[in-house]
């Protein structure tokens, strides 16, 4: 990984973390029952929880938020998405796989052993964030890691990616992910289309990604991969075919 972005993991899940001096941008937080291994995963570098200056948010998932609602009692960071996203995160709307179809598709044994560790992980659960803000749009945030976004919807409305320039690095969300227990593919890939609000989109938001100047991606799940992020999107598409 690249110097000051570091790869958390939680319950078949990842968060990502940016430092820049002794300020954190804290990207996504797993389940509820991962906001420990958030923390640990902070202290772990040296920092502390209150080191976090803001959190930003891929998408509003619940293993992807559902760490927050213990961190922000412990430390009220601002909380950030695309605006496309924020109906999700505030509870107004859930762009997400239903339980039962997550059940369905969860029937093979590796799939029985996720769905028991996300259960016990909080993910029958609801989380939201009635005090999520918009981020602002184009060019670099101004938060540690200067994270520019990129709207890359249809896993959600406003699922959004995070392109660091100056690491050459694309975290990208569930947007493009590298491996997941109900997938029998390993490498670059889509999530399986039921858990996305909206399949197509999420297959042509793939381009956003093609075309980001970076050479190392760090997914929402599985592993980081290093290579040119067109190689990647044409390794997910060619799964697709399969």
């Amino acid at each position: 990984m690249a110097q000051d972005v570091f790869l958390g993991r939680g319950t078949a899940v990842n968060w990502v973390v940016l430092r820049e001096g002794s300020d954190l941008t804290l990207i996504d937080a797993g389940y509820p029952r991962d906001a420990d291994r958030v923390v640990a995963s902070i202290e772990g570098i040296g920092n502390r929880l209150e080191d976090v200056v803001a959190v930003l948010v891929t998408h509003a998932h619940i293993d992807h938020i559902g760490g927050l609602a213990a961190l922000l009692r412990r430390h009220p960071a601002p909380v950030f998405a695309h605006r496309f996203e924020l109906p999700n995160l505030t509870g107004v709307s859930h762009e997400q796989a239903t339980p039962a179809a997550v059940v369905r598709h969860s029937w093979r044994a590796p799939g029985r052993r996720w769905l028991a560790e996300i259960i016990r992980a909080g993910g029958a659960g609801k989380v939201s964030v009635d005090s999520a803000l918009a981020f602002g749009s184009g060019g670099e945030l101004d938060l540690p890691g200067r994270p520019t976004a990129l709207l890359s919807g249809g896993h959600t409305s406003g699922h959004s990616a995070f392109l660091l320039r100056r690491e050459g690095v694309l975290v990208t969300g569930d947007a493009l992910v590298t491996g997941h227990p109900l997938s029998r593919v390993r490498g670059p890939q889509l999530l399986p289309a039921f858990f996305s609000h909206d399949p197509d989109a999420a297959e042509r938001s793939l381009d956003v990604l093609a075309s980001a100047p970076a050479g190392i991606l760090v997914p929402g799940h599985g592993d980081q991969w290093a290579g040119d992020p067109a190689v990647a999107v044409e390794q997910a598409r060619a799964a697709l075919r399969r």
